[in-house]
């Protein structure tokens, strides 16, 4: 049965749909597990050739999604996310071809030893399996997940959102004209053909088929598939990230942190979303300066909405929230200690960074801040798998298992134990 032919009224054809999707995903991600690299990476650089050759049908796609969006109200920040133009699309293509130079994780040796019998015990990394990929509005996870999948020998089943359902059709196209040119397998890489919600439901329920569940998108998403997933979910909800600006802060490294973290890109999980300036840093009021001249709406404590009559006052649920906007909270807090009280208090355990001189007092925030990623000197718009030269990512994790912080080839394979005796029985 043709999957796209289905057409889906009750639940069932959902879970029919999703059926049919997996149980050839399952057969695909058996032939993947064992394809050499140098098959995986010529797919790869297949595909990438295809999406640069095919870029004015993509943009053309990408265009429509763009003017469906701005009628339907999205933010600017959504729209930001969906858009794609020519130097977009050409780092899509880059980072395709990137992930296939990568070093192969299916089959790396983590480590090995004798045990006193002579067994020789071998851990060797292998790939999870079958992945599905729930998102909104970016159209690059369409080729990263896929990409990423794909090198570490994972099928993968992609559901995008349907703000950029035309600009994900395109791209998956171009990455199945790769696959086919080099012979993997077509079903590597499936796209789910309905916008229906009841196929998500039917992917949350697909256990034996699918092996992780990895969503990328709003709270409101990442909530539905923690709650309804009987599969396991590797998931953020928020990207609450903090800087903060120690006493022995750089000045001029201060500004152009706080400035580059919140408003480099506001609509990426790695943004700024609350800084927090240590009560006897000399030079608060030049960052708050600088992020409203660079277009930021500030909300601030008390003690910063004195500094500067273009600060509203900041709410309790101003702490606590993902702006993903040009919107930033600002708090006076006293030293390190206050710093870390807030953050263990408001953070999501994503991203979050101090500036300052002093080494002691990095070396304790880095040790003491528990979050996925924690950074000295460095705007949190670098919590990116690409910046970390993973080639791309699939995701933020910000849970303790498995895998955390970007998840790229590593964190798309478990492992197994590999036992060798010569005849060895056990007493």
């Amino acid at each position: 049965m043709n999957a796209e032919a289905l057409i889906l009224s009750p639940l069932a054809d959902a879970d029919t749909l999703i059926a049919e999707m997996g149980a050839r995903a399952r057969a695909a991600a058996k032939k993947l597990a064992v394809a050499p690299t140098n098959g995986k990476a010529a797919a790869l650089a297949a595909a990438a050739r295809h999406l640069r050759a095919g870029a004015a049908a993509i943009l053309d796609a990408n265009a429509r999604d763009m003017a469906a969006g701005k009628a339907a109200g999205l933010t600017a920040a959504m729209l930001d996310r969906l858009r794609l133009d020519e130097g977009r699309l050409a780092d899509i293509a880059d980072a395709v071809e990137a992930v296939g130079q990568l070093p192969d994780p299916v089959g790396a040796e983590i480590d090995r030893s004798t045990r006193p019998n002579g067994i020789e015990l071998v851990r060797v990394r292998v790939p999870l399996g079958v992945v599905g990929i729930i998102y909104e509005s970016r159209p690059n996870v369409t080729a990263d997940a896929a990409a990423l999948g794909l090198m570490s020998g994972n099928a993968v089943i992609l559901r995008g959102g349907s703000e950029a359902v035309h600009s994900n059709r395109a791209i998956h196209a171009a990455l199945a004209a790769g696959l086919e040119e080099t012979g993997l397998p077509f079903d590597a890489i499936q796209l789910v053909p309905t916008q229906d919600r009841a196929a998500v439901g039917a992917l949350l329920r697909a256990q034996g088929l699918i092996d992780i569940i990895i969503p990328r998108g709003g709270k409101g998403l990442v909530a539905r598939v923690q709650d309804e997933a009987r599969v396991p979910v590797l998931a953020h909800l928020d990207g609450i990230n903090h800087l903060y600006i120690d006493a022995a802060a750089d000045p001029a490294k201060a500004v152009a942190l706080a400035v580059n973290a919140k408003m480099r890109r506001t609509g990426i999980c790695g943004a700024t979303e609350t800084i927090l300036i240590d009560r006897a840093y000399a030079a608060p009021l030049a960052i708050v300066d600088a992020l409203v001249v660079a277009g930021c709406e500030v909300r601030g404590d008390k003690a910063v909405a004195a500094l500067s009559p273009h600060v509203d006052p900041a709410s309790a649920g101003d702490w606590d929230c993902e702006y993903l906007d040009a919107i930033v909270s600002i708090a006076i807090v006293d030293g390190i200690d206050g710093a870390l009280a807030h953050i263990d208090a408001h953070s999501s355990r994503h991203t979050d960074a101090i500036v300052t001189e002093d080494s002691a007092a990095a070396d304790r925030f880095l040790a003491e801040v528990d979050s996925a990623i924690v950074m000295h000197n460095a705007s949190t718009q670098f919590a990116d798998g690409g910046e970390f030269g993973l080639g791309a990512e699939i995701g933020i994790a910000t849970g303790r298992l498995h895998a955390r912080g970007p998840v790229a080839l590593e964190g798309l394979t478990t492992y197994k134990w590999l036992v060798r005796g010569s005849g060895q029985t056990r007493p």
